[in-house]
């Protein structure tokens, strides 16, 4: 059983239809932020197996001197699964009684906004590099 994170007194009083109806609300929002948070680590599981098959075969084929291929595809999960993360952040959001929560969650959502633009930026780099067109690319967005 999900337990509620320091709720408000009117939600602990569940006799009451405002009790009530405050604590359906925080348990969907928790049950959807665990799904959430879920899907953000099944997208990762996804990306870090496709990533190792794809080492796999560069590995077996003898092409190891440039793995950025297989950073992209790995960075793509990565960035898809940070955006899941921080909308589970978000939800916790909905239901944070304090400011201290409200605080570290604001952190968390930061440092993976951060994250995801700097690998986002990267990835950008990365397949300017590998396209033999990069430079047109490069001149045209500048």
């Amino acid at each position: 059983m999900l337990q509620f994170p320091a709720v408000s007194e009117a939600a602990r009083d569940v006799t009451t239809v405002h009790g009530q109806a405050e604590s359906g609300v925080i348990e969907a929002v928790l049950w959807l932020k665990l799904g959430v948070e879920t899907i953000g680590a099944v997208i990762i599981a996804l990306g870090i197996l496709s990533a190792a098959w794809l080492l796999v075969k560069a590995v077996v084929r003898r092409q190891t001197a440039d793995f950025t291929a297989i950073r992209l595809a790995l960075a793509r999960y990565l960035a898809l699964a940070l955006e899941f993360q921080l909308g589970a952040d978000i939800l916790s959001t909905a239901i944070a009684p304090s400011w201290e929560q409200i605080g570290k969650l604001g952190a968390i959502a930061v440092i993976r906004t951060a994250l995801n633009y700097f690998l986002s930026k990267e990835m950008r780099e990365e397949r300017r590099e590998m396209t033999p067109e990069g430079h047109v690319v490069d001149r045209a967005e500048n």
